[in-house]
């Protein structure tokens, strides 16, 4: 085998295949993703303080 090319049929096919799932996992995480602007700020866990006291 020369570099990173298959070169047997099973090996293209097994190539494809996880080709097409990256592809698919990129395509969901980009669906899934939320643009920044639409995030809120923390807010800080005031339970903790009172708890303390």
């Amino acid at each position: 085998m020369q570099g990173d090319e298959p070169t047997s049929r099973g090996e293209r096919c097994d190539a494809a295949e996880r080709e097409a799932a990256k592809q698919r996992l990129l395509a969901q995480a980009e669906a899934e993703r939320v643009p920044v602007e639409e995030t809120t700020r923390a807010v800080p866990d005031r339970r903790r303080r009172r708890d303390q006291r």
